[in-house]
């Protein structure tokens, strides 16, 4: 049974919660069974000599717990002499009984059940009369033991169950999870640089997600690892505001053998909870577009109080977007260079690209990533990827150990063409990466390339195919009466190009007669007055001088105009203020120029001729 099939026979517990549960509230009493029923199925072979072990030991009066956990072979135990099965055979005390077995488990597993909030839904269910009919049918007729039901299939079937669930409360779903050929794309260029160090025996490697949502983007990284190396281990550690989210994630890396420890629920932003660590990778999907007024008040003081000593010393951006801040906090866990450095995937907006001029908390953050040489790549992404938005979104690669060829360079992938339409959408996702578009941006990034896309046009205009042409791949040949028409796919670009220094014109003010008006009193007594209503800025690229770009562009068309030098950077101290904006759509912009007027006349023709046959023929 594939996972879409699993989570819709899992969901069809909803047709009993009808009348006595609002739709938004289904996913308290699924959600907490499915994790219920997965722990079950995963003790239920060893739990006869866990209980052993627990009855020796306590009888001993020695601490039981490690003797239980070896013998469960998991991370986790359950100490209750009671399953599901057997639960489900005494009717009359069915709530009692699942209590019980609740605080059996231990203590890892009765946190995730707190967060569910699972003693007030079988209250619940118990006064509706519906308890037994939702045990049994969890019970009966699922059997989620990994043999049957692997983790990487239970992962995508949680996320399924997550999105119907956010859809019924009207929430966010793109909150929760991100589509795991996304998360697959971002390992693959978080890794490929490492591959070769990643494949040594025994390798340890440490990887974090502070919006870690169900865990996926943990599972995918953990998964890609053990690929490459079986005896590496990947120790995960995350956090996740989301309740339902948190339980799910730190019962899955329960399930996997993971320290469910290292998994903590709150808000990333105002309370970190993993104050002073230092990771090798970091991954995340912060939202798009949600503001942080709620947080605003710690954020602030920590960005004022500590400055660069804390995570949001570069700036902050305007309280509608948080997703800077996110990345921020990620530059603060990484390691130093000199320990091996690190490197960071994270999904963002086009907004944190180019919002904010010179000067604003969105451009100082910009100027510190490429100022410090943090930037490896940018890759555009298609739009309607994600299941709550359609908007372009963009992985953006971090690292303070750059390869010595990439030193001071940033490489754009436009991938935007690079989907195949989904056979049924879910939300606003209608497009998927296939495999061959995660291999050629993957080989993009890691030849360090830049490449064209040749796209296949026929005869009526319509696109039939995009190649990527690779070194290795011939040119495709135009059909007849088609195209083929050639746009850059990658390209590699210095720093210093997306830095630029805004500076401040002035006129003079002048009276009646047409004379400058010049200053009475202040530092510029004698100087000619500006006229604040002709005042105006110009953006210098950072690659050219200042004074030879006043020269050239301004002087010819305004020659009493001059620049005020008193408006200077902060840290330079030269006039203008040092701005930084990635204008990723410019860079891959082709100019097409339009058809000839003889061809749009013969077209429009054709189309007046017909809709006049048409007219004719129905007042005939």
């Amino acid at each position: 049974m594939n996972q879409q099939a699993l989570s819709s026979l899992i969901w069809s517990v909803a047709d009993l919660l009808r009348g006595d549960f609002k739709p938004h509230e289904y996913g308290h009493v699924i959600l907490p069974f499915t994790v219920l029923r997965r722990l079950d199925c995963v003790l239920a072979p060893t739990k006869a000599k866990a209980l052993v072990q627990h009855q020796e030991k306590k009888g001993l009066g020695i601490a039981y717990e490690p003797f239980v956990q070896r013998a469960a072979g998991q991370t986790f135990f359950n100490v209750s002499d009671m399953d599901l099965p057997k639960i489900l055979g005494d009717q009359d005390h069915l709530r009692d009984n699942l209590l019980s077995y609740i605080q059996g488990f231990s203590d890892d597993v009765r946190d995730i059940f707190s967060c569910f909030d699972f003693p007030v839904t079988l209250d619940r269910l118990h006064k509706a009369n519906l308890l037994y009919l939702v045990t049994e049918k969890f019970t009966k007729n699922l059997d989620l033991h990994p043999e049957s039901v692997d983790n990487y299939q239970m992962g995508l079937v949680f996320e399924e169950l997550l999105r119907k669930f956010s859809e019924m409360s009207n929430e966010t779903a793109g909150e929760h999870y991100t589509p795991r050929e996304v998360i697959r794309l971002m390992v693959e260029l978080l890794f490929i640089e490492d591959d070769e160090a990643l494949s040594k025996p025994g390798i340890v490697r440490t990887i974090y997600d502070p919006t870690a949502g169900t865990g996926g983007m943990l599972s995918v990284a953990e998964e890609h690892l053990h690929i490459l190396n079986q005896d590496a281990r990947l120790s995960v550690f995350g956090q996740e505001l989301n309740d339902e989210s948190y339980a799910i994630c730190k019962a899955d890396m329960l399930i996997k053998g993971q320290d469910a420890g290292n998994i903590i629920a709150g808000n990333t932003l105002s309370d970190d909870g993993h104050p002073g660590k230092r990771f090798d990778y970091m991954l995340s999907n912060p939202p798009f577009g949600v503001e942080w007024k709620k947080v605003e008040k710690e954020v602030r003081a920590e960005h004022e109080g500590r400055g660069m000593s804390g995570r949001f010393g570069p700036g902050l951006p305007r309280v509608s977007d948080g997703s800077l801040l996110f990345l921020m906090h990620l530059l603060s866990k990484m390691r130093p260079a000199k320990e091996g450095g690190s490197r960071i995937g994270i999904v963002l907006n086009g907004s944190p690209l180019f919002t904010g001029g010179a000067g604003s908390g969105e451009s100082e953050i910009r100027r510190h990533l490429l100022e410090n040489d943090l930037v490896e790549a940018i890759v555009g992404l298609p739009t309607d990827m994600f299941f709550n938005t359609g908007i372009s979104t963009y992985v953006w690669i971090i690292t303070n150990r750059k390869a010595e060829d990439r030193q001071g360079k940033v490489q754009l992938i436009d991938a935007s063409g690079m989907f195949q339409k989904m056979r049924k959408s879910l939300g606003s996702k209608r497009k998927e990466l296939g495999d061959q578009h995660i291999k050629d941006i993957t080989r993009l990034l890691g030849g360090f390339l830049e490449a064209r896309q040749a796209i296949v046009i026929d005869k009526d205009g319509k696109e039939i195919a995009r190649t990527v042409l690779f070194d290795d791949v011939p040119i495709p040949q135009a059909p007849e009466g088609g195209r083929v028409k050639h746009i850059p796919v990658a390209k590699i670009l210095h720093n210093e190009e997306f830095g630029y220094r805004t500076i401040t014109v002035e006129r003079p003010l002048r009276d009646d007669k047409g004379n400058a008006v010049l200053s009475t009193k202040g530092k510029n007594k004698g100087k000619v007055q500006a006229d604040s209503a002709l005042r105006d800025t110009e953006n210098v690229p950072l690659s050219e001088n200042v004074e030879t770009y006043f020269n050239r562009e301004v002087q010819p068309h305004v020659s009493d105009a001059w620049i005020d030098t008193d408006k200077c950077d902060k840290k330079d101290g030269r006039p203008g203020i040092v701005g930084y904006e990635i204008p990723f759509n410019r860079h891959f912009y082709v100019f097409e120029p339009p058809r000839e007027l003889a061809e749009i006349d013969a077209e429009l023709k054709l189309v007046t001729d017909r809709i006049k046959a048409m007219i004719e023929g129905l007042s005939a």
